[in-house]
């Protein structure tokens, strides 16, 4: 047996941190035995001429029960919080493999990608705009002014493609050639992970984008 291995997995062995509560307990065990300690030297001091109100001292040690109950309430608080970020990623992990729909941006590898558009619906003519990560315009294309699946090609106005990269795109919506709004597109791609990020239900996407779960706006099953 590797004992080395068996004490670095094992959170009871020497050497390890104990959990959050034991050590909030064993701080306020250590800081109340130092208040009776500061307690009763305050009292064989007091003049005595001018004692001090029994009642002070009441006030004093209500005053310290009330930083002891915050400090277990919040240490509880903690401990639940994590439990629950673990629950909802166990959750989650029934969606790895499924493909999501949200608003991200594009990570553009070549092949075309399915989006989702939503043109105002007083708009008589549409455009798809693309910026790259500097939030310069690269791009801009017409589309249909109705609702729904859009195959981007990832193409210029000629044909030539896009430098492979990370874009952002929006459908700017025109009426009598005013523009009237600018909605951003949704993007399908491919969930590959989810986490938990500083308590946060997380999804990791097939081009790297980082998406919190609250943000999926539809799933679906990804084709085999």
């Amino acid at each position: 047996m590797d004992i080395g291995s068996t004490q670095s997995t094992n959170p009871f062995a020497t050497g390890q941190t104990a959990p959050a509560s034991d050590q909030g307990s064993t701080v306020i065990s250590s800081d109340f035995e130092t208040f009776i300690k500061m307690l009763t030297v305050q009292m064989e001091n007091q003049d005595p001429l001018n004692p001090v109100e029994a009642t002070d001292f009441a006030v004093q040690l209500a005053q310290f029960s009330t930083v002891e109950q915050q400090v277990l309430t919040n240490s509880l608080l903690t401990n639940l919080g994590a439990q629950v970020g673990a629950l909802s990623v166990a959750q989650l992990s029934g969606w790895v493999g499924m493909q999501a729909r949200a608003e991200m941006p594009v990570v553009f590898d070549g092949a075309p990608v399915t989006l989702t558009l939503r043109p105002d619906s007083l708009a008589d003519t549409a455009e798809l705009v693309v910026r790259n990560e500097q939030g310069a315009e690269v791009a801009r294309q017409s589309v249909p002014t109705g609702s729904g699946a859009f195959d981007w090609a990832g193409t210029l106005a000629d044909g030539t493609p896009l430098p492979y990269g990370t874009y952002d795109l929006s459908v700017e919506s025109f009426s009598a050639g005013q523009t009237i709004a600018t909605t951003p597109v949704e993007v399908h791609s491919l969930i590959v992970e989810a986490r938990n990020d500083a308590g946060v239900p997380t999804l990791v996407m097939e081009g790297g984008q980082v998406v919190a779960a609250s943000q999926i706006l539809g799933l679906s099953e990804s084709a085999p």
